[in-house]
């Protein structure tokens, strides 16, 4: 970051919105907006605390299972979406209608179908990043090195040898992008899932802090989730430029 034709470190910018907000915080413009030092006191006060480290597992467990079964039904199928033309074809449409449509839309059906409970968060988290995983993973396979796949052939490969270690390697990078913004999208998917399906998790604090006003503490669990994405993208956007490095290199 340059500012005048200096370089600046990035947390600048972080440290001074801050500024900014503690200012506007303390001058109380609005009782909705309280000073940063305020909420970092309230988020020390509730991150050691029975209730949100319950919260917090329920949220994680639901966020895992969903994210695990994306990946294991998202990557299979771009792959054979990428490979057959007429699987591409038959799910292509829907897969881009899902990836653009609002997930949390279908919540409320959700509801209606499974019941109110932990699975209708799992679910939801699956959908909210399972398409984004299809897509970038037929993305990735059907761009792959083309001379690779005749070179495996010319030495006997087998079909699964192919796709496993030829189809998938290749396409890893387009396959960690996919995977780092369903990670992002699952995030959205606990917090919408916990909130509108059941009062379960951190849906349940935000609801509990809303209700009673307690800005602070709202504040508070609103930047840890912030955080949490932000740690699980950059997990694994360091991964994808570990092997985006080793692919060019290779």
């Amino acid at each position: 970051m340059r500012l005048f034709g200096r370089r600046i470190p990035v947390g600048f910018s972080l440290a001074f919105w801050f500024i900014v907000w503690e200012l506007v915080g303390r001058a109380r413009l609005s009782t909705i907006v309280p000073p940063v030092s305020r909420i970092v006191m309230a988020g020390i006060t509730i991150l050691p605390s029975e209730k949100f480290m319950k919260a917090a597992g329920i949220s994680l467990r639901s966020f895992a299972i969903g994210m695990g079964l994306a990946l294991v039904l998202g990557i299979p199928v771009g792959v054979l979406m990428a490979r057959v033309e007429g699987i591409g074809r038959v799910l292509g449409m829907w897969v881009n209608i899902f990836v653009s449509a609002p997930i949390s839309a279908l919540v409320p059906i959700l509801m209606g179908v499974i019941g109110i409970g932990e699975t209708t968060v799992v679910v939801t988290v699956f959908l909210f990043a399972v398409f984004v995983i299809i897509l970038d993973t037929q993305v990735g396979v059907r761009n792959a090195n083309r001379s690779l796949v005749e070179m495996a052939r010319s030495f006997g490969a087998r079909r699964l040898q192919i796709h496993t270690k030829v189809l998938a390697l290749s396409a890893l990078p387009e396959i960690l992008t996919g995977v780092r913004l369903a990670a992002i999208r699952g995030v959205k998917g606990v917090v919408i899932g916990q909130l509108l399906v059941a009062i379960i998790g951190v849906g349940e604090l935000f609801e509990l802090y809303s209700k009673h006003f307690l800005m602070e503490e709202f504040w508070s669990l609103v930047i840890l989730v912030f955080l949490f994405a932000y740690l699980v993208s950059e997990a694994i956007a360091s991964l994808e430029r570990r092997v985006e490095y080793y692919a060019s290199t290779r």
